[in-house]
């Protein structure tokens, strides 16, 4: 725990594992107990009956009942040594003091233990730093796990930490499958495979504008962020969808390719304005938390509101400059038509 606790990156702010439970071990010598003719069941039933406040009956005095309690006064038990005072009787009917036949260790053990998976567990929950996430937080507690324990212990997350990391692995798969799934639709409506890669480059830049979003005001790396990021593949490739099919349908005209993505780019703005703007402001009273436990929510709605603008200003320079180097000319431009003139004769 020391070394957890040094970390900067979180504070422990409880442990439920706390040793806090004084007790007495008291060790039988057995080779001096059978040379003095005293059993263990001997010491153990003298213990018991000295200590343990058995109730042995029940008596009625003035219309109250009372329990018999055997137990000796608390001035005779009150302190550890008194233990040793304590006699027991052995076979030949003599008084050994336990001190001759016992050994008195003090302890201290938690008053309960916790367990996990059937095994016995501790549970160390902390606070972040301010600035950290709950990915930094996991990542110094695997760091300290490596310093302190050895192959002989397990760890495991609960919690938010927990839900962190499994939403964190679905997330990757399911952001990775979103990419593939729209790169495939895209190829097939465009009958290409590199005009699908040109719209898809507005990902990341709108994962970029996420990033920047969530750390200029302050928003950490959590479960609602992972499905705004996820919801920006299928809200910033209307960009480059709308830029590159224009293009493409101009490019059919036997417009060059600079001049039709040119054409298209300005073409294509107010489209673009305004359903990005739509969008943001949709999302907007998310990112303000307006509405009952709407505080969790505000990294999806930073998330989404960053992203899209980010991408709004970088798709109208990043799209037109990649396509005007990855595309091609078009096949089938169309001939040329000659008017031919049939000249009469006068009559």
């Amino acid at each position: 725990m020391d070394e957890i606790r040094k970390d900067p990156t979180f504070t422990i702010t409880d442990v439920n594992l706390k040793f806090n439970k004084p007790e007495l071990y008291v060790s039988i010598d057995r080779d001096k107990a059978q040379n003095l003719g005293v059993s263990v069941i001997d010491v153990a039933q003298t213990l018991q009956l000295s200590l343990s406040a058995q109730r042995f009956a029940y008596f009625t005095m003035s219309g109250k009942q009372y329990q018999v309690i055997g137990q000796f006064n608390r001035q005779q038990r009150n302190q550890p040594t008194d233990l040793t005072s304590i006699f027991v009787r052995n076979n030949n009917n003599l008084m050994i003091q336990l001190d001759n036949l016992v050994t008195i260790q003090e302890r201290s053990n938690p008053p309960q233990l916790f367990r996990n998976n059937r095994f016995s567990s501790a549970t160390a929950s902390g606070g972040l730093a301010p600035g950290k996430t709950i990915g930094d937080g996991i990542a110094a507690m695997e760091k300290a796990k490596q310093k302190v324990l050895d192959d002989s212990f397990t760890t495991d997350l609960a919690g938010e930490s927990r839900d962190f990391k499994e939403s964190s692995s679905n997330t990757l798969f399911a952001f990775g499958l979103a990419l593939l799934l729209v790169y495939l639709i895209l190829a097939a409506q465009f009958e290409s495979f590199i005009d699908p890669i040109i719209i898809i480059l507005t990902v990341p830049l709108a994962v970029a504008g996420a990033f920047f979003s969530l750390w200029l005001f302050g928003q950490t790396w959590n479960i609602f962020s992972q499905i705004g990021t996820i919801m920006l593949i299928g809200l910033v490739t209307k960009n480059g969808i709308l830029i590159v099919e224009f293009a493409n349908q101009l490019k059919e005209k036997g417009l060059p390719i600079a001049q039709a993505i040119r054409e298209a780019s300005v073409s294509r703005l107010r489209p673009i304005l305004m359903t990005s703007l739509a969008i943001s402001l949709g999302a907007l009273p998310i990112a303000m938390a307006l509405g009952a436990a709407a505080k969790s929510r505000m990294s999806m709605g930073t998330v989404i509101i960053g992203g899209t603008l980010f991408s709004l200003f970088l798709t109208l320079f990043v799209i037109p400059a990649i396509y005007l180097y990855w595309s091609k000319e078009h096949k089938n431009k169309p001939t040329q038509q000659i008017d031919n003139t049939l000249n009469l004769p006068k009559t």
